[in-house]
């Protein structure tokens, strides 16, 4: 058998309803069944979820890769890229269908070329993880095939549609301001190259644990390849609904942010920490303006210097960062023991990467007091989180 064009991966488990509508958008692809395969991280190994499997067997080239280890939806995703053999990668969670002629529109739209890019598919009717679901209305695959055939169509309308009809209006990304490209690969729907993801280890790092950031962290990744990451306008798929609880999600969501925020300290990472992936988009050429401000021009930054002095830990937030500086650069401008010094990370603090209590004592730098409000508040509010002790700040003198 030749080389797939595609090898589609999908994390699995627990979501059998989600898969065989997921798997019966797939059988209905205008493209050659042979030009495409199927690849489930499958963490779970049930006889209802093989007899599915063996269901859709003599119309998909199927390829299940099973673990019995704890849930991860990184880990799954893993499972499954490591037994993908397809020239193009395509991200798919288990609650997405396609349209029939999804795979033909990538060819010919993004991958037709040989071009290096990484394609954000946008998802339909999909609420950004703000409402608990507690209920599921199951439909049949017939309502989602007649959806996603006036969509592509142009005639669908899906929730929050444009005027006009552009499935650009039915994603709020499609609308939204593109700076930091990586905050958007959300990886319910993505396509890119497998030999840029073999080249540059792009897997899923299992260090996150229970819902988010994983993707945003493994775009982050992508794009420090140079890769171009794109919203694809005609790549797209319809979300299924499935039980949710908000508020167990940002129990998981913000120490994941953290701790991407550990492995990857920078502005951008920052400030999506600190306001979520739409409004850093929104506010980060400002941030960066302000910040060279505040930290003496062009090319000039602030830092977070986490020193230890007499075994206990301390932060200075605040520390101007000379254009082009290197860390030890910062001895200079922050008030400690040079020798003290374990490591300087080149943040604002908006966000800081460290648990609650988690250093014995702060202080905030006059820097911080220049920065206008929104950012400045941010700044004292993370001080005090993270510090076990009063927050020394400079208006005080404390």
């Amino acid at each position: 058998m030749s080389t797939p064009r595609f090898s589609i991966v999908i994390p699995y488990r627990d979501r059998l309803d989600n898969l065989r509508l997921a798997l019966e958008s797939l059988t209905a692809q205008t493209v050659e069944p042979r030009t495409f395969e199927i690849v489930i991280g499958a963490m779970e190994d049930t006889t209802r979820y093989l007899d599915l499997c063996r269901e859709f067997a003599d119309r998909l080239t199927l390829v299940s890769v099973s673990s019995t280890r704890r849930w991860q939806v990184g880990q799954a995703r893993n499972l499954a890229i490591r037994q993908a053999t397809g020239d193009i990668l395509i991200l798919m969670d288990v609650d997405m269908v396609l349209p029939s002629r999804c795979l033909e529109h990538l060819e010919a739209c993004h991958f037709g070329f040989g071009q290096r890019v990484c394609v954000i598919g946008q998802m339909i009717d999909y609420d950004n993880n703000t409402v608990d679901v507690t209920e599921v209305d199951a439909k049949p695959y017939a309502y989602y095939r007649d959806l996603l055939a006036e969509l592509e169509a142009g005639t669908g309308t899906g929730t929050g549609t444009g005027t006009d009809g552009r499935l650009g209006d039915l994603d709020p990304r499609g609308s939204a301001r593109h700076v930091i490209p990586w905050t958007f690969a959300w990886t319910a729907l993505i396509a890119l190259p497998r030999d840029l993801v073999v080249a540059h280890d792009l897997t899923f790092d299992p260090g996150f644990h229970g819902y988010g950031i994983e993707d945003l962290e493994w775009g982050y990744r992508v794009c420090r390849t140079g890769t171009p990451i794109v919203l694809g306008r005609e790549f797209f798929g319809v979300h299924l609904p499935h039980l949710r609880d908000v508020a167990a999600n940002r129990r998981t969501e913000t120490p994941n942010y953290r701790y991407f925020l550990s492995k990857w300290p920078g502005l951008d990472v920052e400030l999506a920490c600190a306001l979520g992936d739409f409004e850093a988009n929104a506010a980060y050429q400002d941030y960066r303006r302000e910040i060279e401000r505040v930290a003496g021009g062009p090319g000039c930054s602030l830092g977070v210097v986490h020193s230890v002095i007499h075994g206990q830990s301390h932060l200075s937030l605040g520390v101007p960062l000379p254009a082009g500086s290197r860390p030890e650069a910062v001895a200079s401008n922050a008030p400690f023991d040079q020798g003290s010094l374990t490591e300087v990370l080149p943040i604002a603090g908006v966000a800081l990467p460290y648990d609650d209590a988690g250093v014995h004592h702060c202080l905030v730098l006059p820097t911080v007091t220049r920065l206008p409000a929104r950012y400045r508040d941010l700044v004292f509010a993370e001080a005090r989180r993270v510090s076990a002790t009063p927050v020394s700040l400079p208006e005080t003198g404390a």
